[in-house]
């Protein structure tokens, strides 16, 4: 994993959480390559390897250096990525920590859905202004999250645990998945709509799809021309999956608002209009395991590891096939 000190925050000082699952770390340190001659050595006695954030992808080379090699667990959300098509002839298994990471993503939408129907960033940006008495009734009479509809898209594990969040709120939730049919979104909690709709009739739409060919792109500039004024847009998936420039036409006219925790690039240019338009709330990718959360994700990987060393069945295993 890169940078290599992750490991320290995920498992613990000498890889604690790894020695209390019964197993034997082969390295005292995470590397970040695996084409250094110590990498190859470790490489050629390891039977399970742990991947995180920044790791190099496997190559078929690496998988032959590797021929102990019975488990991947992927400290992140998908290990498919890193591995090439050859893994599971081998009789490789993996798992990852998707739905763990996913916690903190569903948490942070909540909070800024609720925080967004408060009208929260307009009425700082009008105090900071007027610096003086606010009269919240006449300035933001439709704020309140009381009887708001929520537009969900993607009902992804992130997409889901949101859903599952706002059940506690007088909200009503609407949900547009290609993948999924009326009756599975009524027992998630959400009525199924159409894209056009959710877009449409939505007082904050939340984007929780995948990032793939399919979806690059799908929030296009007559999407966002459907929001209701006055609406907010969040993205914590990824920011390719928005026509970025329509996204700054419609906020350059004021007519909507926008959480961005994701862009594209992920890294914005210093000119960008995102950073300083006053109806974008910009966040670093910060929705993600940051901080005490990233201990989570390691003791999920040190269970599973548990579950090897016991001879039992991984509990998340992630399909490679």
């Amino acid at each position: 994993m890169n940078p290599p000190e992750l490991a320290d925050r995920l498992f613990g000082p000498g890889f604690e959480a790894l020695r209390r699952a019964g197993a034997t770390p082969l390295h005292v340190r995470a590397f970040a390559s695996l084409d250094t001659p110590e990498a190859r050595d470790v490489l050629r006695r390891a039977e399970v390897l742990i991947t995180g954030w920044g790791a190099p992808s496997l190559s078929e080379g690496h998988l032959n250096a590797a021929p102990r090699l019975r488990y991947v667990l992927h400290a992140g959300g998908q290990a498919a990525p890193l591995l090439p098509q050859s893994t599971a002839e081998r009789g490789i298994e993996a798992a990852n920590a998707g739905w763990i990471n996913a916690i903190p993503v569903a948490e942070f939408t909540v909070a800024m859905i609720v925080l967004a129907n408060k009208d929260t960033f307009r009425a700082r940006r009008l105090y900071l202004r007027r610096r003086d008495h606010i009269d919240r009734e006449l300035e933001f009479p439709a704020a309140g999250n009381a009887g708001k509809t929520i537009g969900i898209v993607g009902a992804s594990r992130i997409g889901r645990m949101v859903i599952e969040r706002l059940g506690g709120l007088n909200v009503s939730v609407q949900l547009y998945d290609p993948f999924i049919t009326p009756a599975d979104a009524t027992r998630l909690g959400a009525r199924l709509v159409s894209l056009d709709e959710v877009m449409a009739s939505s007082d904050i739409v939340t984007l929780h799809p995948p990032l793939n060919d399919a979806t690059t792109g799908m929030i296009t500039a007559r999407h966002l021309g459907l929001m209701r004024d006055g609406a907010t847009l969040i993205n914590t998936s990824r920011g390719a999956i928005v026509d970025q420039d329509a996204l700054i036409l419609e906020l350059r006219a004021g007519r909507i608002e926008a959480i961005l925790d994701v862009t594209h690039p992920e890294v914005l240019p210093e000119d960008s209009e995102l950073h300083t338009l006053p109806n974008v709330f910009l966040t670093p990718h910060i929705s993600g395991s940051m901080g005490t959360e990233i201990r989570r994700m390691g003791e999920h990987i040190a269970s599973e590891l548990n579950r090897i060393v016991e001879g039992r069945p991984l509990a998340f295993p992630e399909p490679l096939r």
